[in-house]
């Protein structure tokens, strides 16, 4: 085959506009799971909701994630990347934005569910995008960058709810976080569909009708067929540590800073950007490290890192809190060690057959992020007996175990993709 935009030798505009509108998507669709983990205080308040029952929220999103991957995941392998990444953005878009009409737990429940459907589809409909488009040379630095999407999003519902909440309520907040759905008009006039995807479907002809509805299943059933069953469950496996790191970490650190180490919102929002200026540093340097010197050391080194950092900013952090710059850098250290999530997309990419990429990366992916159900819910219980710190330190074994697994996959840098 010739042509295709993966084979060309450097990026090009097309590449660059793939590029923008796929970590846009993943900037709003971070921030608008995220954006309630800033929002938890004020909710809590005027709902009447106490830890556990906020937990429950969060979880229940987090595991709608897990059926919005596996279905816009095949979904996106029988329609295309491009028409599932406009569904997703909408779908999350007005997930939030009625969030902030709830009126108590099940409404919002219900809301934060459509949320978490838009959102699991999102990451793998951008990463397969990206990784079916740019050259394999350059393919883990440019997952990358979209990946510096989450940090962003993070930093973004920092400020929304530590400065901007305070001033116009939660419920606006949440109402002005659907104004991301306006993206689709610019995706569906200005993005090409994937050009390995298309091709593939020329090859193999388009489902429709009932069949549309028989493949869908075939194609999910498939990941577990012998040629693709065993790096499948590898990769839910891996993600799942990924996540439990991250989710341990971050579902309550706003919360941890304001109860345990009695921040203001404003001051706790102040040292969460300052996490993710880390994340933003270490997402974009994962790729470049990457494809430099494997996938492999560089998920190890930078879940290490993040290791590091968490067991510093919870178990000792009586011991260096005197000291205001050394407990920043650790912070810092936490965010610029969640970079290893960079590495899913161009690995999964690499790993995975066309005909089955966005299923199996979606899949394996959210399912790990369904399962993230139970991580607020341990830590609001473990917090009860050793602190929200205790429980946020789970996430240090998690991110080791993150390290260990990655060796048990073959390196796959510079890998070139096939129809």
């Amino acid at each position: 085959m010739n042509g295709l935009l993966s084979e060309q030798e450097k990026p090009g505009a097309t590449h660059y506009k793939i590029l923008l509108l796929s970590w846009a998507g993943w900037v709003f669709d971070f921030y608008d799971l995220v954006l309630y983990t800033f929002l938890l205080i004020p909710i809590g308040r005027e709902l009447h909701l106490d830890n556990i029952r906020l937990s429950y929220v969060l979880g229940t999103s987090l595991a709608a994630t897990a059926l919005g991957g596996v279905v816009f995941g095949v979904l996106s392998d029988q329609i295309g990347r491009k028409k599932v990444l406009q569904l997703t953005i909408v779908i999350y878009s007005v997930g939030t934005l009625l969030s902030g009409f709830a009126l108590g737990v099940w409404s919002l429940i219900f809301f934060r569910i459509i949320t978490g459907v838009g959102v699991g589809g999102e990451w793998a409909a951008g990463q397969t995008y990206i990784g079916e488009t740019f050259p394999a040379k350059t393919r883990a630095r440019y997952g990358a960058l979209m990946q510096t999407g989450a940090p962003v999003g993070v930093a973004l519902a920092s400020v929304i709810g530590g400065f901007v909440a305070p001033e116009i309520g939660w419920r606006s907040c949440f109402i002005l976080s659907g104004l991301p759905a306006v993206m689709v008009v610019y995706i569906r006039e200005k993005l090409p569909e994937s050009d390995v995807w298309l091709e593939r479907r020329r090859l193999s002809g388009a489902p429709g009708g009932t069949r549309l509805i028989t493949e869908f299943f075939e194609k999910f059933a498939s990941l577990f067929s012998p040629d693709t069953r065993r790096l499948f469950l590898q990769s839910v496996l891996l993600t799942t540590f990924g996540l439990s790191a991250y989710w341990l970490t971050y579902s309550w650190m706003p919360g941890y800073l304001f109860q345990q180490r009695h921040f203001t919102l404003t001051k706790s929002a102040l040292w969460m950007l300052v996490t993710q200026a880390g994340g933003f540093l270490g997402y974009l340097l994962f790729g470049f490290f990457a494809d430099r010197f494997g996938r492999r050391p560089a998920f190890t080194l930078f879940s290490l890192i993040m290791a590091v950092g968490l067991t510093m900013t919870t178990v000792f952090w009586d011991a260096v809190a005197g000291y205001p710059p050394v407990i920043l850098n650790f912070m810092f250290m936490v965010g610029f060690g969640t970079g290893f999530f960079s590495g899913f997309g161009p690995l999964f990419s690499e790993i995975f057959p066309t005909a089955k990429r966005n299923s199996a990366m979606g899949a394996a992916f959210n399912l790990s992020r369904g399962v993230q159900f139970f991580t607020p819910v341990a830590i609001a219980v473990v917090a009860g007996r050793y602190g929200l710190g205790g429980g946020i330190f789970l996430a240090a074994f998690f991110a080791i175990m993150t390290g260990l697994w990655i060796w048990t996959f073959p390196e796959t840098k510079g890998k070139k993709l096939e129809v």
